[in-house]
């Protein structure tokens, strides 16, 4: 179709143009020849090309395509959760990879009961989790929320119950290095127990039985915090058809055996004990200083009867007859009235003893090995 159309103006870049019912349309002025300006008329032919356009329209289909097979012919797939292993106290819980097709993620978390346990670490890596401190013989339930730009999927809810004290089939073991007859033994006694061992320790092994701390097991299993217990434990659970604690049964800990305390040299100590008694009774019965008298009949006593011990000279002494002192007492109280120009009968101790002693040297003395003299007296 030919349009003839008359330049109004000119511009560098639009030329405005009017159709023969004094309509405006602005052009491009690189598309005009050359030498035009206004007042010209120029005429344009108009034609539709149908072969470009389905040229067009098919390449646009195609990147429609690509695009929805890029972004939207997959989705995410929804998480699928189911346990591994239950014991008393903790359970294992594993999924299947996560499949985001063109989405990213966001997080995926864990929840029990209804209530967010918390997020899994590294959701693309980690496929699985453990979770402990639970209740004996006790209902669970767990799923799992992914979220990803692509939406929110979630699991079906997985119902778990704890074992009971007697039930062992949740028990996992991993031997470590033992001898070729106690390893038998073990696997007999795992095998009657109805519990399992595995190869190598894994996120499910429950306890970790060697007579050696060494190898790498063993330090995947001190590592993972998993019990390293001797292989008296399996025999021990056994024998009380339910699990035991693990603290007796340490690879560390000391092997039970004949107390130690009956050797320990502690009766040393009582005969030291014993040699001090005599010294008590001596600081007990000390006694203020005895009249001269009295020391001379006790020690005439002393000379006369063999002393058995230490106590039996004191008991001699305490039972001095009376009478004895009586008499002797008489005697000296006549002297010393005699003697005694005028007085009081009451004088001091001092003066008593002086005048005892003056009596005292006129009568016979009696020499003991100390130096003392005594006098004799007959009753």
């Amino acid at each position: 179709m030919l349009v003839s159309l008359t330049v109004g103006k000119v511009d560098a870049g639009v030329t405005v143009l009017l159709t023969p019912d004094k309509r405006l349309i602005e052009f491009p002025s690189i598309l005009l020849p050359p030498n035009i300006s206004s007042g010209s008329i120029v005429d344009i032919n108009v034609s539709q090309n149908i072969a470009k356009e389905s040229a067009a329209d098919r390449a646009f289909r195609t990147l429609q395509d690509k695009i929805y097979e890029s972004f939207g012919a997959h989705e995410p797939i929804t998480p699928s959760l189911r346990c591994r292993n239950a014991t008393q106290t903790s359970l294992v819980l594993e999924w299947d990879p996560i499949e985001l097709a063109t989405a990213d993620l966001i997080s995926l978390s864990l929840y029990r009961n209804g209530q967010k346990a918390g997020n899994i670490p590294r959701p693309l890596q980690m496929h699985s989790t453990k979770i402990s401190g639970l209740a004996v013989d006790t209902e669970y339930t767990f799923h799992l929320v992914l979220r990803t730009t692509a939406g929110t999927f979630t699991s079906e809810r997985v119902p778990v119950r704890t074992h009971k004290m007697t039930n062992l089939s949740g028990i996992t073991i991993t031997t470590g290095i033992l001898p070729g007859a106690v390893r038998e033994n073990v696997v007999k006694a795992v095998e009657r127990i109805g519990a399992k061992i595995v190869d190598s320790v894994r996120i499910d092994t429950t306890h970790f039985v060697t007579t050696e701390g060494r190898g790498q097991q063993w330090e995947k299993a001190v590592e993972g915090n998993i019990p390293v217990v001797r292989p008296e434990w399996v025999d021990a659970c056994e024998k009380g058809g339910r699990i035991l604690g693990v603290t007796k049964f340490y690879l560390d800990a000391m092997k039970p055996g004949p107390p130690i305390e009956e050797h320990t040299p502690s009766t040393p100590a009582a005969p030291s004990a014993e040699k001090d008694l005599p010294a008590a009774p001596r600081q007990q019965t000390e006694q203020p200083p005895k009249p001269k008298e009295k020391e001379e009949e006790e020690t005439k006593k002393s000379e006369s009867e063999e002393p058995k011990s230490e106590e039996e000279p004191e008991q001699k002494v305490k039972a001095t007859p009376k009478e004895e002192q009586k008499v002797r007492f008489e005697d000296v109280q006549e002297q010393k009235v005699a003697l005694r120009p005028g007085g009081t009968a009451d004088q001091p101790s001092e003066a008593r003893k002086s005048e005892d002693e003056d009596e005292d040297e006129g009568a016979k003395p009696a020499g003991t090995p100390d130096g003392s003299s005594f006098q004799e007296v007959e009753l």
